[in-house]
């Protein structure tokens, strides 16, 4: 299984070998995210609760979903890379910050935000 530095590495390979860099600027790859974001949206477009539980099982929709998810992870790690975010790191700290936040007491169970001083 690649780790995330490998897959960035990848990542940067794959736009370098294409002389791509040049238009892989911060705003143009968060755009290009969140347009593989509203990609990966629309394939769950109108399905209910359980058929999208179920969509990788779905012989159709089940790799159009895993294709999705992989460009949204290439430009997210991509993003990452062009910024000099580690992923990871920042990933613990949002969940930490939310752990902070959203005590077990006071979340478990419940949907709703409510956010702990």
């Amino acid at each position: 299984m690649s780790t995330l530095r490998s897959l960035a590495e990848q990542v940067r390979a794959f736009a370098a070998e294409r002389d791509w860099e040049q238009f892989h600027t911060p705003k143009n790859l968060a755009m290009a995210l969140a347009g593989e974001v509203g990609e990966l949206l629309a394939e769950f477009q109108w399905l209910t609760p359980e058929q999208s539980a179920a969509v990788m099982s779905d012989p159709v929709l089940g790799p159009r979903v895993r294709a999705e998810l992989g460009d949204v992870m290439i430009y997210l790690v991509r993003l990452a890379d062009v910024l000099d975010v580690n992923l990871v790191q920042a990933a613990e700290s949002k969940l930490g910050e939310a752990g902070r936040r959203y005590t077990v007491e006071a979340a478990k169970g419940s949907a709703t935000k409510i956010p702990q001083p």
